[in-house]
């Protein structure tokens, strides 16, 4: 994974929407469920969007695909990231 973005500027919600993502692995997932699942409903449901744009950068652009009209599903190559990236977040911690 090389990040474009450094992933310390990812928010708490952008890590949520990433979570959602990388357990929905293999579906496409809606606007309504990443809010729903990830504990956005307070916020605007445009909020999804500008989690995606901040996952994307980190990750990278082709890492989460859109699907029109659907939602959204992580590539093979944005899976992998994603799960490295989560990983080393939880390394980090403990």
């Amino acid at each position: 994974m090389k990040p474009d973005r450094d992933s310390d500027d990812l928010t708490d919600a952008d890590i949520n929407v990433l979570r959602v993502l990388v357990r929905q692995e293999g579906r496409v997932t809606s606007r309504e469920t990443l809010t729903r699942l990830a504990g956005l409903d307070s916020a605007s449901l445009r909020r999804v969007d500008v989690c995606l744009v901040a996952l994307r950068r980190v990750l990278g652009a082709d890492a989460i695909n859109t699907v029109r009209q659907r939602g959204w599903i992580l590539t093979e190559r944005g899976l992998n990231s994603a799960k490295e990236f989560l990983s080393h977040r939880i390394d980090k911690r403990s």
